[in-house]
C-alpha cells in the first residue's frame, strides 16, 4: 500500500481542520507555509515543518494544498511535477482555465487530483441525496439551500473579491457543487450580491461587515435551485439549512433548529424513508479518508477533479451574473480526452 507521507502547503484555519485526519490515518506530515505560522502548527500536532516549498514537495506522495484560492494553481501544477496526489481545498481556482489547467496537469502527470467539498461528507447532504436519488422524494421541482456564518475578517484575502472571489465563489460555491450533485449540470444562473464587497476599515467590532448573496440555478434537468449566502456580524452563529420538494413531499434540513431530517409527505404528516440519528464521524475527516484511500488504491471518491472544475464554472459564471444583473449560461462541457483519462 502506497506510504501517505503528506506535504501540507499552508498553516491557518483549514490546515488544522485536516491536519488531525492526516495524523488518525497514520500518515507522516512536513507542513509548509509563508506567513510564518507552520512552526507553531507542527508545534501543536507533533508534526515536521519544511522550510521550503520545494522541500516539502520533494518528500511527498501527497499534497494538502490549504493556502489562499489564488496560489492553488501554481501549487498543484509544482505537486503534479513533483510526482504527487494532490487535495485542494475548494475552489480549485477562481478562474474556469486555470481549474481546468489543473485537471489536464494532473491528467497527464498520471496523478490525482481531488477538490475539498467537504458539504459532499456531510451526513445530512448524504441522506437528502440518498433521498432524492431513491425516488421518495418523487419528481423534484425546486430546491432552496442556505448557508450563514460570520464575515471572515479573520484573513485580509477573504474580503478581496480579487483572491476569493467574494461570498458567491468562497461561501456559496459549497451550496451550488451540492445543488449540481444533486440535480445534475446547472445550464444558467441568475446572481445578485449585497453589502460589504470587501471589509470596511473602519467598521466597528460589535457591528462588523455584512455581505449577502443569491443565486438561482436551472438546471438541465429542469429542476430550479436557488442558494443563499450570508457573511454576518461576529456574534452571527454558523447554521445551513435546505429545503427540497418534490412530487411525493419535502425534505427539510436545519443544522441548528434540529440534528436529524424530516421527510414530510403529501398529506403534512412526517413520512419514513429517511434515517436519523448520530452523523458520527466529523465530516473533513470522513473526507480525508475517502481521498487518501483513492490515493492508495481504492475507489474513487464521491467528488472528482471534473466536480471542482463545473463549480469553478458555475461560480464564475455567477460573479458574471452579479456584474451584468443578467443570467448567465454556464459551460459545464468537458473535453472527451479529460473525461476519458480524468482521476
Amino acid at each position: 500500500m502506497k506510504r501517505l507521507d503528506v506535504a501540507m502547503i499552508g498553516a491557518g484555519f483549514i490546515a488544522r481542520t485536516h491536519l488531525p485526519a492526516w495524523i488518525a490515518l497514520g500518515a507522516r506530515v512536513r507542513v509548509f507555509s509563508t506567513d510564518g505560522q507552520a512552526a507553531r502548527l507542527a508545534e501543536d500536532f507533533g508534526v515536521t515543518e519544511a522550510s521550503t516549498l520545494e522541500e516539502a514537495l520533494e518528500w511527498a506522495t501527497v499534497v494538502d494544498i490549504c493556502t489562499p484560492t489564488a496560489t492553488h494553481r501554481d501549487i498543484a501544477l509544482a505537486a503534479f511535477e513533483a510526482g504527487a496526489d494532490v487535495l485542494c481545498e475548494k475552489p480549485l481556482a477562481l478562474a474556469p482555465a486555470d481549474a481546468l489547467e489543473m485537471a489536464y496537469a494532473a491528467d497527464k502527470a498520471g496523478r490525482q487530483l481531488y477538490p475539498g467539498h467537504v458539504v459532499r461528507f456531510f451526513p445530512a447532504y448524504v441522506r437528502l441525496r440518498d433521498a432524492v436519488n431513491s425516488g421518495a422524494l418523487g419528481r423534484v421541482a425546486v430546491a432552496r439551500f442556505t448557508r450563514t456564518g460570520r464575515y471572515p475578517t479573520w484573513s485580509p484575502w477573504f474580503s478581496d473579491p480579487a483572491l476569493s472571489g467574494g461570498i458567491v465563489t468562497d461561501q456559496m460555491l459549497h451550496d451550488m457543487d451540492i445543488a449540481r450533485w444533486l440535480f445534475g449540470d446547472v445550464v444558467s444562473i441568475h446572481a445578485t450580491q449585497r453589502g460589504h464587497l470587501t471589509a470596511p476599515a473602519s467598521a466597528s467590532a460589535s457591528e462588523g461587515p455584512v455581505a449577502t448573496g443569491s443565486a438561482t440555478l436551472t438546471h438541465a434537468s429542469g429542476v430550479i435551485s436557488q442558494v443563499l449566502g450570508v457573511w454576518g456580524p461576529p456574534a452571527t452563529p454558523f447554521r445551513y439549512t435546505f429545503h427540497v420538494a418534490g412530487s411525493n413531499g419535502t425534505l427539510t434540513h436545519d443544522s441548528l433548529a434540529h440534528p436529524s431530517l424530516r421527510l414530510i409527505g403529501q398529506a403534512g404528516a412526517e413520512a419514513a424513508g429517511v434515517p436519523t440519528g448520530d452523523f458520527g464521524e466529523d465530516p473533513f475527516a470522513t473526507q480525508i479518508r475517502e481521498f487518501a484511500a483513492a490515493f492508495q488504491g481504492g475507489s474513487a471518491p464521491r467528488v472528482s477533479a471534473l466536480d471542482g472544475v463545473a463549480a469553478v464554472r458555475i461560480a464564475a459564471a455567477a460573479r458574471q451574473s452579479v456584474a451584468t444583473g443578467l443570467a448567465v449560461a454556464v459551460d459545464d462541457d468537458c473535453p472527451p480526452k479529460l473525461m476519458e483519462g480524468s482521476h
